[in-house]
């Protein structure tokens, strides 16, 4: 019987719940294949910025590294980017991790955390400006609705990051199990990672 791959969903105070319950929802669709922990400051309730609590199963000091480790935007990355003890511990959790990805601006804190350097990634269009000055040496991408570099996956805005996990799981499980886990949603993903008018609708084409 094969392992489920461990997905880790990294929440803090004002975390963008739609970064993090869009994967969650398609990945959930394949229990066999993924186990989804949530991980916050404390195991307990973290605020989202919609207001909605939700609770984490452990804490970041108790977290496994995960095969996949996924990190929402949301305001709440503002003052994370300056938190370097925050940062030291995203650092450390996460490089082990086969995968490491974002949604939205949760790239910035993987850029500010040093888990970007050397790769190419993009982030929320409304914010680009903002993500992109995290990182020293990070290739950002203006136009793409995600962006894949090796063991590095982020994306744009918000419900991007569901486009972003259609492709994870065709790349993982097949393009197959991929368009089931959507259809079982009634959700039509865009499969074209260069699909992204957002980006020219918010000045960045």
């Amino acid at each position: 019987m094969q392992i489920p791959r461990r997905v880790g969903v990294v929440l803090f105070d004002d975390f963008e719940l739609l970064d993090a319950f869009g994967p969650i929802q398609l990945l959930s669709r394949v229990p066999e294949e993924f186990s989804i922990t949530l991980v916050g400051p404390t195991a307990g309730p973290v605020r989202s910025r919609q207001g909605t609590l939700i609770t984490a199963d452990t804490s970041y000091a108790d977290a496994e590294t995960p095969d996949i480790a996924l990190v929402p935007g949301g305001m709440g990355t503002r003052g994370l980017v300056a938190e370097q003890s925050f940062l030291t511990w995203l650092s450390e959790w996460a490089t082990s991790a086969s995968l490491v990805t974002s949604v939205c601006t949760g790239s910035a804190l993987l850029a500010a955390a040093g888990l970007l350097e050397g790769y190419r990634a993009t982030s929320n269009k409304r914010a680009f400006d903002w993500a992109t000055q995290h990182g020293e040496n990070v290739t950002w991408v203006r136009h793409a609705r995600w962006v894949v570099d090796r063991d590095r996956w982020t994306s744009s805005g918000i419900a991007a990051g569901m486009d972003m996990t259609h492709a994870l799981i065709a790349d993982q499980l097949g393009p197959d199990v991929a368009a089931e886990a959507s259809a079982s949603i009634e959700y039509e993903p865009h499969t074209d990672p260069e699909w992204d008018p957002f980006a020219r609708y918010n000045g960045n084409a």
